[in-house]
Formats: structure tokens, C-alpha cells, sequence
């Protein structure tokens, strides 16, 4: 029986995700194939072996569980065959963690650590959507607070968001130079580098890619309904009125476009396993843009990454024994 090690928690603004996200893999793992272990990652970067109840994880209060520290990260986690990481955002998702794993040749689930690295710095992803010809909504990269440039070269209203991190977090919208500055303050809380993307009206969909028997499938599209105009961590994880759906209402032409520039992005990135890529569809001009890669999406069983790939007749006991089957093969 294969040995799987379930990493969650890291130091980020997603640590709480992580967790419920870890979660769900562990209640829905297929136990006649696999055994795992569970190690948290708290704040102060201090790796324990968690053996608890998992509604610590739920409630995100893992650390007062029954927890024991881990001296040696290495030692302990080269005993498993295959290491899961399910952490989201800095430390977890941004190809730190990856390359530890590759530098001791130790397989884990998911994209390696460039396609990692890639992935979480938007500016970087941005450059290279641009090479690869794929439409992506105005925006600039602040160097230094030129209002007057910002509004000459994009124009209100703008999204000014961290350039590394998830969940939608420090994500504002601006409409005038004053609520400018304050989002721009908000947004340097979670990274010093900050992006800032002209506002359209556009539903936002969401594209699952998963690798199976060194095939690309490329899902049909999800739809976030958000409570908030704008899709931030409030609307996300705290507004109950935000959903998420499935639509059949979208041109057939459409959907093939986006399963194509997934297909195209995930392969170029040189991704491995996962991703979830995410689109802005504007449906009085009909034009689809990119918006960003996610190589650790959102993972509990009522997540839109394994929604979408249930929707393809995989469901999220295969969708994890997959993952784990192309980490070991990799």
C-alpha cells in the first residue's frame, strides 16, 4: 500500500483554505489504495505531524490538536512514496516547496517548481500569455505611483491586486485617483509588487485541466456567481450568496476557444498533473481574455476545480488517485 503525505497550512494569507482543502483529500482518498499521514505547516514556517480529529483542520485550529514537532523535515518525509501539497499561496504554491521536493527527488502531486514559480508571480504569467498570443485585459505593472500615467495609459475604472497570492486576497477595485491610492496601500499589505488591470463587465470562467494517461483533458467551463461586484475573499469565502455553476448558455465557439488557450497555457507553463485556469468572457463584444493560472486550486469537495472534473465522470476518489498515479510517474 502506497505511503501518502498530506501537506497543508504554510505561511500565508491562505493558510484556512489550505487546511479545509487538505481535508476533504483525506475524508475522500481512496484507503484501500493508499495510507497517509497529515503534516501542517504553521505561521513560523515549524513543520508537526498532525493526528487529531479533522475538524481542527475545519475550524483552522489544528495547532491546538494533538500535534507532535518534526525535527528533521527531510528524514521524515523521504519515507513516503508520494507527497500531496496542498498549500496555497506563498511558501506552498510558489515553487519553494516544489523545489525542496525536487531537489531530494522526492515525487509529489502537481506542477513543478518553474510552472509553480510561473504561475504565482502575475507579472511573469502575464509576459508570457502575451507571447503566447492570448488576449488579456490592459494593465500595467507599478513601479512607482504615476497616477497620471495609470489613468492616461488604462484609464477608470482599474483592479489594482498583489502580483503573488490567491484567494482573491488585497484584490480592490479603484474609480477615481483618491480610492487609487487607498488600494494600491491595501494591495502593498500582501506584496510589494502590484498590478493594475483595467475593470471590465465580463462573467468569469473557470477551466479545470488534468492530466490523464499522458492525456490533457480540459473540462467544461465553470461560472462564479459573486454576491460583490468584484469576486474577492469576502464574496468568496464569506458571503453565502456567492455560488458557482455550470452554464449551458455559452456559445459553443467560446467554450472550444477558452478549452483551447487552457490547453495551450497549461502545456506551454510546462505544468504537470493540475491546474485550474481562469477566463473573463464580455459578452457584447464576444472576446475572451485571460486572466491567471492557479497550479494549487481550491480543493475541498464543493471546489470548482473537482466540480468541473467530476462533471467530466471522474469523481474526487479518482480525481485524487489520478493525481497521485501521475506524480509517480513523472
Amino acid at each position: 500500500m502506497k505511503k501518502i503525505l498530506v501537506i497543508f497550512g504554510g505561511n500565508s494569507y491562505e493558510h484556512y483554505v489550505s487546511c479545509k482543502s487538505a481535508k476533504s483529500i483525506v475524508e475522500n482518498i481512496d484507503q484501500k489504495l493508499f495510507e497517509y499521514e497529515l503534516v501542517g505547516i504553521h505561521f513560523d514556517h515549524k513543520w508537526y505531524q498532525f493526528d487529531d480529529d479533522l475538524s481542527y483542520l475545519e475550524n483552522g485550529h489544528w495547532k491546538d490538536a494533538n500535534v507532535v514537532p518534526i525535527d528533521n523535515v527531510i528524514d521524515y518525509i523521504q519515507k513516503f512514496d508520494v507527497v500531496f501539497p496542498m498549500i496555497h499561496g506563498y511558501s506552498g504554491e510558489d515553487g519553494k516547496l516544489q523545489g525542496m521536493l525536487e531537489l531530494f527527488d522526492i515525487p509529489f502531486v502537481g506542477c513543478n517548481t518553474l510552472a509553480s514559480a510561473i504561475g504565482m508571480d502575475k507579472e511573469i504569467a502575464k509576459i508570457l500569455f502575451e507571447h503566447l498570443g492570448i488576449p488579456q485585459v490592459p494593465y500595467l505593472v507599478l513601479e512607482e505611483e504615476k497616477y497620471n500615467e495609470i489613468e492616461k495609459r488604462i484609464g477608470f475604472p482599474v483592479i489594482v491586486k498583489p502580483a503573488n497570492g490567491g484567494s482573491s486576497i488585497g484584490i480592490v477595485k479603484a474609480e477615481n485617483k483618491k480610492q487609487l491610492k487607498k488600494a494600491i496601500k491595501e494591495a502593498k499589505k500582501y506584496d510589494s509588487k502590484i498590478i493594475i488591470e483595467k475593470f471590465i463587465k465580463a462573467r468569469e470562467l473557470e477551466c479545470a485541466v488534468l492530466e490523464k494517461n499522458n492525456h490533457i483533458i480540459c473540462s467544461g467551463l465553470g461560472e462564479i456567481k459573486s454576491a460583490n461586484e468584484l469576486y474577492d475573499y469576502n464574496a468568496k469565502y464569506i458571503n453565502e450568496k456567492s455560488y458557482t455553476t455550470i452554464p449551458d448558455d455559452l456559445p459553443d465557439h467560446i467554450v472550444n476557444q477558452i478549452q483551447e488557450y487552457a490547453k495551450k497555457i497549461f502545456t506551454r507553463f510546462q505544468c504537470n498533473g493540475y491546474a485550474r485556469i481562469d477566463f473573463f468572457y464580455v459578452e457584447e463584444s464576444n472576446q475572451v481574455y485571460i486572466n491567471e493560472i492557479n497550479t494549487i486550486p481550491g480543493f475541498t469537495s464543493i471546489s470548482m476545480y473537482p466540480k468541473l472534473i467530476e462533471n467530466e465522470g471522474i469523481s474526487y476518489t479518482d480525481l485524487i488517485t489520478i493525481l497521485i498515479h501521475n506524480a509517480e510517474s513523472k
